[in-house]
This record gives C-alpha cells, sequence and structure tokens, in this order.
C-alpha cells in the first residue's frame, strides 16, 4: 500500500475559528422582522444611567433591580445604618461602593470598602453592610436568594 500523496507544504486558506460562528449580516427579506416575533436572540439592550436611577428612590436597603446576569441579580441600593446579618449558602455576592463609606462586617473582622472599590464575597460567608452615612451600591446577588422581580 502506498502513502498517500500531500501537496507541497503551502498555506492553507482556512477562515478563522470565530468566523464559523459569527452572526451573519440579515438578509434584505430580514430587514422588517425586528417585532415580537422576531428569534428569542434578538433583545432589547439599554444602558443604564446609574446617577437617574439612584434618584428614583429612596427606601434604605430596598434594592431597585436593573437586570440579570448569567443568574445573578443587578441592582442598586442604598444603605445606612446596621444591616442584617445574612450568608448565602450556594452563591457568591458582589458590592461595589459607588458613593459613601462602606464597613462590612464579617464575623472575624472588618472591611472598609471606598467609593470605586468592590468586595466580593464568597458563598457561606456571614456579612452584614454597615453605612455611618448613606452609601450607593451596584450588587451582583443570587437570584435564587431574592424574591422574584
Amino acid at each position: 500500500m502506498s502513502a498517500p500523496t500531500r501537496s507541497p507544504n503551502t498555506a492553507i486558506a482556512r477562515p478563522p475559528r470565530w468566523d464559523s460562528r459569527r452572526r451573519t449580516e440579515p438578509s434584505s427579506e430580514d430587514a422588517g422582522a425586528n417585532d415580537a416575533t422576531s428569534s428569542p436572540a434578538e433583545v432589547s439592550v439599554d444602558k443604564v444611567h446609574l446617577a437617574r436611577e439612584l434618584t428614583l428612590f429612596s427606601a434604605h436597603e430596598a434594592p431597585r433591580a436593573l437586570g440579570a446576569l448569567n443568574g445573578q441579580r443587578v441592582q442598586l441600593m442604598k444603605l445606612q445604618g446596621d444591616g442584617p446579618w445574612r450568608r448565602h449558602a450556594h452563591d457568591d455576592t458582589l458590592y461595589l461602593v459607588l458613593h459613601g463609606q462602606l464597613r462590612m462586617e464579617l464575623r472575624e473582622r472588618t472591611v472598609e470598602v471606598e467609593p470605586g472599590e468592590l468586595l466580593v464575597l464568597p458563598r457561606g460567608v456571614e456579612h452584614r453592610p454597615v453605612a455611618d452615612a448613606e452609601v450607593h451600591v451596584l450588587v451582583l446577588e443570587p437570584s435564587s436568594a431574592l424574591p422574584p422581580l
């Protein structure tokens, strides 16, 4: 049996790997299909102006839901005073301080979080947010730990 013949070592013009997964441009027939019956992949995408959203509510410890991200609820909160002790047994929680100073009390220590800093609390860590003055926080928290929207 003879070995298969091979072409000389020349570059094969293959498209990059990501090309095969890239969406195709809609055809002219599909141009008018941007209504409620269009495919589920076409979702409304809107930006969120955080400062404006913060003016729409005043209650402390009452989160304002902004959306969802991979099973996490993205929400804004205004905190003041001592929050309740809480623990999420199965999910992590992220706190991003936008304005003010947040003191996160853990059972073994306290972490001061300034504006522009974030704190990720791993699952199972008991914590309590404390704010001497009003603090604005963006929180990513597991949807399973919260009531439905």
